[in-house]
């Protein structure tokens, strides 16, 4: 993805400071794990020294008034690449969401936020919930990837991270059907049921549809995730001529608040945040 790179943590922090400046609210972390670290549980997942936490502890030191938001999921620290445990060829659902939630509050002592899990096993909000409660983080807000389809869109994501190379079979099993919307509004009601604060909806632009019947049917603060591959075309289309990149970015993104997305996770933030205070 053009313009968009891995961090070490001090460039994070450097990143993470123009972003407050330019007024982005928040910031999401997602790492890339060492594959010499990555075994079939996941351990590096609850090391209190990984990545994320040890990113987490030097912005917050560095620009504690940006919130951080960080994923809970198991797949940038598996072996096999898939976001929970696996025994022979099956993703076990109790087991994994025991390991996120123990996740949740190492990332949570680190100084997170928001956690935002993305695995989409079941039961996982109300577990992350109670957990984060018993170690005193009630202020600690959940944003759980309620609506997560299995898309095409992930690609250079994957690449960032590590896990296209890595994953054995799909994540059809656990992610969402792209031709099913009634599931997602049933998976939204689930996750604000079992404690979630805000909903997101992955990919974005194709399914601003299942944006606004959240809105419409919860009233709950919905955001969408404006994905790598939708990232990617637009920047690929401008790249050749082909488009105007400027403004089809700032057209994508007005198309979520048009659906009603009380905020958006894109690669754009920056772009986007420079060229609205230039407008001003």
């Amino acid at each position: 993805m053009p313009g968009v790179f891995r961090h070490s943590v001090d460039a994070a922090v450097e990143a993470v400071a123009q972003a407050a400046a330019l007024g982005v609210p928040a910031v999401a972390l997602f790492p890339y794990t060492d594959p010499d670290l990555r075994d079939e549980i996941a351990s590096a997942a609850l090391d209190p020294e990984n990545l994320v936490c040890r990113a987490c502890q030097a912005i917050k030191a560095a620009v504690p008034g940006i919130g951080i938001i960080t994923d809970v999921a198991l797949d940038p620290y598996t072996s096999h690449g898939h976001d929970g445990l696996l025994v022979g060829d099956e993703i076990v659902n109790d087991a994994t969401v025991a390991v996120l939630a123990r996740q949740a509050v190492t990332q949570a002592h680190a100084g997170a936020d928001i956690i935002a899990p993305s695995d989409m096993m079941d039961g996982r909000v109300e577990a992350i919930r109670n957990a984060l409660d018993a170690e005193g983080f009630e202020n600690v807000q959940i944003m759980s990837y309620a609506a997560k389809y299995a898309s095409a869109f992930y690609g250079p994501f994957r690449d960032a991270i590590g896990t296209s190379k890595t994953l054995r079979g799909d994540k059809r099993t656990y992610q969402m059907d792209p031709a099913n919307s009634d599931e997602a509004l049933r998976e939204v009601g689930l996750d604000l049921e079992q404690g979630a604060d805000m909903v997101m909806v992955k990919p974005g632009m194709p399914y601003l549809d299942i944006v606004r019947r959240v809105v419409d049917v919860y009233r709950a603060p919905t955001f969408a995730y404006q994905v790598s591959g939708e990232y990617a075309m637009i920047t690929a289309a401008a790249q050749n001529g082909w488009i105007d990149g400027e403004r089809a970015m700032l057209e994508s993104l007005l198309a979520f608040k048009r659906a009603g997305a009380s905020g958006v996770l894109t690669y754009f933030a920056l772009r986007a945040a420079r060229a609205l205070q230039e407008s001003k």
